[in-house]
């Protein structure tokens, strides 16, 4: 058991107050009887309320704890005896006793009361917490693009649309390619999501005679949402082709697997 949101829950105020069911008592009861710190809490509770209710009845008698104003206001009775009930009653004491309770119960009221206020604002200062998280990654996540747009959008860059093939004619990708930095910016949005245990595979080309060499795989396509991957690039590329490859890739492409292809303009 979490204690510390238990006690928070504000349900030992309720047990105190006596406004919890029979069964919610019993279990409020072997809890503070199992957990020393429930049963603390509790006894703090009582203490705070019969303070307060001393302090606007001095009058009255609280030797016998709390369940004594329950007692001497009607809500708990004792077996009452021949010689009680021939006493006669003294209406300004109950008076005063019935005063001493609803200022008892008005003050747990705003104890309460106070208390869900504060874990309102427990609530509200963790969501905001959250937000502001999202608000930091989005942030983030613009300046990326910012950057990558940059990036593509530099002079050094050439640009290689690469169509769809055989298996795939529906299929594309675009690949943003920088000399300087001998990296290549893949697009692979036009690309379908690769089944269980296979990914794409981008082969930098030699045409005459073909000759591919892998630059890199597009892994965690299906979890990326951007579908945009960065290879490095050291060779004198004529084409740039993506096939479907065993996890892990190959070290050859499949071309009965070979998805988008594009020459590189000279």
């Amino acid at each position: 058991m979490d204690v510390k949101k238990y006690i928070a829950s504000g349900v030992l105020e309720l047990y105190v107050a006596g406004s919890l069911s029979e069964e919610e008592n019993i279990e409020v009861y072997r809890n503070a009887q199992e957990y020393p710190e429930i049963r603390k809490e509790i006894e703090a509770i009582e203490s705070t309320i019969l303070s307060l209710s001393k302090m606007s009845s001095p009058g009255i008698s609280f030797t016998k704890g709390f369940h004594d104003i329950r007692r001497r206001t009607g809500l708990y009775r004792e077996p009452i005896t021949r010689e009680a009930s021939e006493r006669k009653w003294d209406w300004r004491t109950y008076s005063g006793w019935a005063a001493a309770l609803l200022f008892a119960a008005g003050t747990l009221w705003f104890y309460l009361d106070g208390k869900q206020m504060k874990i309102e604002m427990n609530i509200v200062a963790k969501e905001n917490s959250v937000l502001e998280q999202q608000i930091f990654e989005a942030r983030n996540t613009i300046a990326n693009s910012k950057a990558l747009l940059n990036t593509i959008r530099s002079k050094d860059i050439t640009v290689i649309p690469l169509g769809g093939q055989d298996i795939s004619p529906t299929s594309y990708a675009k690949a943003y390619w920088n000399k300087e930095t001998q990296q290549v910016f893949i697009d692979a949005i036009g690309l379908p999501e690769p089944p269980d245990g296979m990914v794409y595979q981008v082969w930098s080309l030699k045409l005459n005679p073909l000759t591919p060499t892998s630059i890199g795989l597009l892994e965690d396509f299906t979890s990326d949402e951007n579908k945009i991957f960065a290879v490095t690039n050291l060779n004198e590329s004529e084409a740039f082709g993506i096939t479907l490859e065993p996890a892990g890739g190959s070290e050859s492409p499949t071309l009965e697997q070979l998805y988008a292809l594009g020459t590189i303009p000279s």
